[in-house]
């Protein structure tokens, strides 16, 4: 596929808007790609498909920006209120935007209870897949609320509730999750926000120094952990490092409630403030459901690499979870018995809203995974969920993918299953580059969809629409089409209108949809200054990228990863998809080095033991040209890469100019900085570069 840009000449869809322009572009190829005529049919495919079954999604994306309060209304009604909202929105102190204000509802009445008195109990609400303890759970709406078949307490949200009541816990306080990917870190969840409270979810892999940052600045009332977390080789002991964080923290919860692991490993507790879950639950009644007013906090979500000044995105009640259900369809076009699975851990905000809220409030089946991609117990494990459990749409990040890829790229432990039940797989977080894409279209046998969405606004900010009948088949690369309530631009760092195709900074017009966030936890003014200052009236996502003719949105990296060639804004991600298309490259990162006629070069690490430098020299050379000054390559066993999937550039890039790198808690395998510190310093960067710890 190739994109049409202004003149005679196309430029290739790989390059559009990664600081290959039109013009600089023709500088290097100098016949035309295309005759007239090929050209011509080119545009009239890519004007079809974006038109075909669009009128909905026209009118919806038109509704929401021009009509919000007719329109926003009608989402609203997704969910059940209590008490009806006075005013729909109420934008008179923008950017802290109040939508559905004056309304009441609660997170976990409409993700549990409503469904047991609608008669859909017997639902199963949760599959549990763990192949780290070799066992599988399901668990029905009826068992989430409080009445368990089998007198199994584990279930019951009400009691735990009811257990979080009597140890102080009302509207309004802080309950800190530390968690692994279990049922009852959904059960911690929905038991808080029972109450009116408001849950944090700290993410199972940070060590003691994170949680206890995580511990001062949200002042828990209780903390819920488990004894244990498994990975595939070993196990991490979260009640000693829970122990660790308190102990070295300024501010003490008064209790502790302990799940214990019995089939992996106890954990001893402390009598003056432990408080073992199954005690917790035996010992309290049920509690029903206390309203809040739809603008009070559902939960506060720390972002990553925040141990310094934390970060923490406050998410508002009503409009999160009505617009959250109403996504189910119309992104991911699930029906009402539908299974759906998103890979990803409760950490992190995809957890939150389609492990959790998402398909919960919808009233569908969440699978929830405890395991790898690769090694539990080998590549075919995600073949083996959908398979077993009649998966109809998954959710991942590009990394999995590709970790499938580099594993077994014929798929031959994944073939033994079937995925017939599989109708979609979307993948976001990362960019994903094509011959993945391409590559697990083939092995997945369905469509994979690119969506861009962030923690700061919880659902897609673009999206291939499903429930809008979208083309299953978009350009190459994009991110799909701004996603309705969306008013998405791309400006130049002067803030004036970005051309077509042209790479700049991707801004969202205010007021930002229902369900964003609200501010950051007792910091308005950090709200401001970080997201609202540098282009006053929009949203700054911190992306980079470009919109084309036809409205397609491509998200090209962070835009501290764009880098300055001689003058020329080149993206990472266009040299990434170069280079990863080599069929001996598993995996790479491209990064900006100072070089001192250039300004900066790229320089590529990859996950490969092959020596085919010269090759990748001359790959990109001829699909992006000499502008690129793409010389500059080293082999690496492993990048640092996020539990969430995203390569961490930046520390290699500051690594690389000698700057102190701060290894975040998030990252999967800190070990690697030790390798690529001396790769880079034979290629004779970080010559004093301290060792990142």
């Amino acid at each position: 596929m190739l994109t049409p840009v202004n003149g005679d000449s196309i430029v290739p869809d790989v390059l559009v808007g990664k600081g290959v322009t039109n013009d600089v572009f023709q500088n290097q190829i100098k016949r035309p790609l295309f005759n007239q005529k090929e050209h011509a049919e080119l545009d009239e495919f890519i004007l079809k498909q974006t038109s075909i079954g669009n009128q909905k999604y026209q009118d919806s994306l038109r509704r929401s920006l021009e009509e919000p309060e007719e329109f926003w209304a009608e989402i609203g009604r997704c969910v059940t209120w209590t008490k009806p909202w006075d005013k729909v929105l109420d934008n008179t102190n923008e950017p802290f935007t109040k939508w559905f204000v004056g309304g009441e509802l609660n997170a976990c009445y409409n993700a549990v209870d409503r469904h047991v008195l609608a008669g859909h109990g017997d639902k199963v609400a949760l599959i549990h897949d763990s192949p780290v303890t070799k066992s599988i759970r399901h668990i029905t709406y009826f068992e989430l609320q409080d009445k368990a078949k089998f007198t199994v307490f584990d279930y019951q949200v009400s009691k735990l509730a009811g257990a979080l009541a009597k140890m102080g816990v009302s509207r309004g306080d802080r309950v800190l999750v530390y968690m692994p990917m279990i049922p009852e870190a959904i059960i911690a969840m929905l038991a808080t926000v029972r109450l009116g409270a408001v849950h944090s979810v700290v993410f199972g892999g940070f060590a003691a120094r994170e949680l206890r940052v995580r511990i001062e600045h949200a002042e828990p009332k209780v903390i819920l952990a488990a004894s244990v977390g498994c990975e595939p080789n070993k196990i991490v002991r979260y009640k000693d490092i829970l122990n660790e964080a308190i102990a070295t923290s300024s501010v003490k919860p008064l209790h502790c409630i302990i799940y214990q692991r019995y089939n992996v490993e106890v954990a001893e507790l402390d009598p003056e403030c432990d408080m073992l879950w199954d005690d917790a639950m035996v010992m309290s009644d049920p509690h029903p459901c206390v309203p809040v007013e739809a603008n009070d906090p559902l939960y506060i979500l720390y972002t990553s690499g925040t141990t310094d000044q934390p970060k923490g995105i406050q998410r508002p009640v009503g409009g999160h979870i009505a617009t959250l259900a109403w996504t189910m369809h119309a992104i991911y076009g699930m029906g009402k018995n539908d299974v759906w699975w998103t890979a990803s851990d409760m950490g992190w905000v995809v957890g939150h809203s389609y492990i959790c809220y998402g398909p919960l409030v919808y009233g569908i089946t969440s699978v929830m995974y405890e395991g790898k991609p690769d090694r539990t117990p080998d590549p075919g494990a995600y073949f083996r969920v959908i398979h077993e459990h009649g998966v109809n749409a998954m959710f991942t990040a590009p990394t999995a993918l590709r970790v499938i890829k580099r594993a077994d790229p014929e798929v031959k432990y994944g073939s033994q299953y079937s995925t017939k039940s599989l109708r979609t797989l979307f993948v976001a977080g990362e960019h994903c580059d094509y011959d993945t894409v391409a590559w697990a279209q083939r092995m997945f046998h369905v469509p994979v969809l690119n969506h861009w969405w962030q923690t700061e606004t919880g659902h897609a900010i673009t999206a291939v629409c499903i429930g809008f009948s979208h083309s299953l088949n978009p350009p190459k690369y994009c991110a799909g089409l701004p996603f309705v309530g969306y008013d998405v631009h791309v400006l130049r760092p002067d803030g004036t209108e970005a051309d077509r195709n042209e790479l700049g900074r991707i801004v969202c017009k205010l007021p930002l949809p229902p369900g964003t966030m609200s501010t950051l936890y007792k910091a308005p003014e950090r709200f401001l200054q970080v997201y609202f200052s540098k282009y006053p009236g929009f949203y700054d996502t911190m992306d980079a990228g470009f919109i084309d003719e036809h409205g397609y949105v491509y998200v090209m990296a962070r835009d501290d990863d764009v880098i300055n060639v001689a003058g020329h804004r080149l993206s990472t991600a266009a040299l990434e998809d170069v280079v990863l298309s080599h069929p001996d490259v598993g995996d790479a990162a491209v990064i900006g080095v100072p070089e001192p006629t250039k300004g900066e070069i790229p320089l590529c690490t990859r996950k490969t033991e092959s020596n085919i430098i010269r090759e990748l020299v001359r790959m990109v050379r001829e699909l992006i040209g000499p502008i690129a000054a793409f010389h500059v390559a080293a082999a690496v066993t492993g990048l640092p890469r996020t539990r969430s999937g995203k390569t961490a550039r930046k520390s290699i890039a500051d690594l690389a100019r000698n700057r102190f790198v701060k290894i975040s808690g998030t990252i999967e395998d800190p070990t690697v900085y030790k390798e690529i510190k001396a790769v880079l310093q034979k290629l004779g960067y970080a010559k004093t570069a301290p060792d990142p710890q």
